[in-house]
């Protein structure tokens, strides 16, 4: 190995910085055992605090403030038309990220978790090296794997276009589309619509199967749909995407099921799911299997 490059030996190293990535990492150094937390961020918090949980409920708070501001009429308060700083917005979202980040960057050196920034790969079951702008070789008696999930790409398009969003890129807000087309009817697709269309895009939303949020209790989501379907310009359950094709205008969207036409939407966001991020780690170096992206675990030997 280059004579530059950090050599570590740790008791544990922690792939994957995110809420439970950096809670093992926490909970390890706490018993009093050398940890290293590594994770291809500048700072630890994983999809939930970058691209996640965080950025989204502070977006959906700012909806929140202006659906009140618009109902307060009703109890003879009136304001006037809400103006929405798109830019100012998306600074504010990013200086409540950057704090939080930042927070549990402070809080991985108070506990004595040596952070570690780049991409992991296994090079046998007690080795690793970490890619990125410090190589670094890591020897390590235990590994915990938190690598988390990334969005799942809509065929054909398996690549981003300015016109086709994922949850991650949606966060960004880099306009208010006139039409939105959200695909898929889970709680990302949900947030992500009611944001825009707080901010004033036309949002329609399709999922396959035959009702909102799929999995959830029915007793739920039936007010919480009553409530959609007021802001939103439409909800086609039962309905999938037959084609999308981008052009100049815009999106063009082939719909078939409970409406079955060809529709042009601004953008369109797709939300149908998550997939673990565990390719690229070197994983079939070690002892681990992998199974359609997931890690292969056996309860009956713990």
């Amino acid at each position: 190995m280059p004579a530059s490059q950090a050599v570590h030996d740790t008791d544990v190293v922690v792939i994957g910085a995110g809420p439970g990535g950096y809670t093992a990492a926490f909970h390890g150094a706490d018993l009093g055992l050398q940890t290293i937390l590594v994770d291809l961020q500048e700072r630890p918090g994983g999809v939930c605090l970058h691209v996640g949980c965080i950025p989204s409920k502070a977006l959906l708070h700012v909806s929140c403030v202006l659906q009140q501001a618009a109902h307060a009429s009703s109890m003879g308060v009136e304001f006037g038309k809400p103006r929405v700083d798109i830019d100012r917005l998306r600074e504010w979202k990013n200086e409540i990220v950057n704090k939080l980040t930042g927070g549990l960057g402070q809080i991985a050196k108070m506990r004595g978790v040596r952070f570690v920034q780049g991409r992991a790969v296994f090079e046998n079951s007690g080795q690793l090296k970490v890619e990125g702008k410090r190589p670094a070789t890591i020897r390590f008696r235990n590994a915990i794997l938190a690598t988390g999930s990334r969005p799942t790409l809509f065929p054909p398009f398996e690549a981003e276009s300015g016109r086709i969003l994922d949850s991650t890129s949606g966060l960004e807000i880099r306009e208010v589309y006139d039409r939105l087309l959200i695909v898929g009817g889970g709680y990302i697709g949900l947030e992500m619509g009611t944001v825009y269309a707080a901010l004033g895009s036309e949002v329609t939303v399709v999922e396959l199967t035959d009702g909102l949020l799929p999995g959830v209790d029915r007793d739920l989501v039936r007010p919480l749909e009553k409530a959609l379907r007021k802001s939103f310009a439409g909800i086609y359950l039962e309905t999938k995407v037959t084609h999308l094709e981008e052009e100049s205008r815009g999106v063009e969207v082939g719909l078939e099921g409970a409406v079955s036409s060809s529709q042009v939407f601004d953008a369109v966001l797709v939300a149908v799911g998550r997939t673990p991020n565990t390719d690229g780690l070197g994983l079939e170096n070690t002892a681990v299997r992998v199974e359609d992206g997931f890690v292969v675990t056996d309860y009956t030997s713990i």
